[in-house]
């Protein structure tokens, strides 16, 4: 096992957790603020671990990446916390499932998975800080939980035609005090810039479609491929734009706006996973930029 580390460290914790069957030796630095340290870690099991940024209330927001290829794509969830949280508890199970069956991934790509870009949102929802489980999820309207500790809606505060305020719903919601105000976004932000994924998927409920990214430029021709690639396998509708209402400071937008493909996968409701059909989604993505 191998340690690397970009940032000045202060502390360091190790910790030895029990995953999937495998036994893994985490070694975690606690650094200043600048990003990030990394941990390589022993197999089977995520090939490193890196802590992207923290949240509002200081919650750490983590990267697993899984392969070594050069062709990189990334699966985010939890951009709007508890009130989405079957769009956590699908990263999860992805996770899971490359936990049991690495070799899904071709040779010439890796895979990151940040579970949950929102742990103060899924906090304020769910009441736990850390993984949970279906059981963990309360009745009634978990609503808030879309929104930071700032209580700020992060898919309005990335740099695409960003906006002060903005619209969910009908309903106004801070957009925060400028693009890439908020720690959440920052930590996106700073991954996309240092990984410089060749896609990334953002797992989200209840529109049930497939939408393409775009900002201002119009729709990249590859985020139309990998739409139709991942909404024919999965069997969701693909939809070249949200029309829903008028969307600004999007994540999906921004990347767009800097040349990397990006999609938005709505699940069909807000409390199913609808594993199956996103693991052929997943699967068909991965034949896509296999070849």
């Amino acid at each position: 096992m191998r340690s690397i580390f970009s940032a000045k460290i202060i502390a360091i914790t190790l910790l030895v957790v029990i995953v999937g069957g495998g036994t893994f030796l985490y070694v975690r630095a606690h650094t200043q603020p600048e990003q990030q340290p990394i941990a390589v870690l022993t197999e089977p099991g995520p090939t490193e671990i890196t802590f992207i940024g923290k949240s509002v209330e200081g919650r750490d927001i983590t990267a697993y990446t899984y392969g070594t290829g050069r062709a990189h794509i990334a699966f985010v969830g939890g951009m709007h916390g508890g009130y989405e949280w079957n769009a956590v508890l699908l990263a999860y199970q992805f996770m899971d499932y490359l936990q049991a069956h690495q070799s899904i991934i071709p040779k010439n790509l890796s895979v990151t998975v940040i579970p949950d870009l929102n742990p103060d949102g899924v906090y304020k929802a769910i009441g736990k800080g850390e993984r949970f489980t279906i059981s963990d999820v309360p009745e009634g309207d978990l609503s808030s939980g879309r929104f930071n500790a700032d209580d700020v809606d992060l898919n309005r505060n990335f740099d695409c035609n960003w906006q002060p305020k903005g619209t969910w719903k009908g309903n106004t919601v801070s957009a925060g005090t400028a693009a890439f105000s908020e720690p959440e976004a920052q930590a996106l932000r700073d991954f996309v810039a240092a990984q410089k994924p060749s896609a990334v998927i953002f797992w989200h409920s209840q529109a049930n479609a497939v939408y393409a990214s775009q900002c201002n430029g119009g729709i990249l021709p590859q985020t139309l491929d990998i739409m139709n690639v991942y909404a024919h396998a999965a069997g969701y509708p693909a939809v070249k734009s949200f029309d829903a209402y008028e969307v600004h400071g999007d994540s999906e937008g921004w990347l767009a706006s800097i040349g990397i493909p990006a999609l938005t996968v709505e699940l069909s409701t807000h409390d199913t996973i609808e594993w199956d059909k996103n693991l052929a989604g997943i699967e068909a993505l991965f034949t896509y930029f296999s070849r």
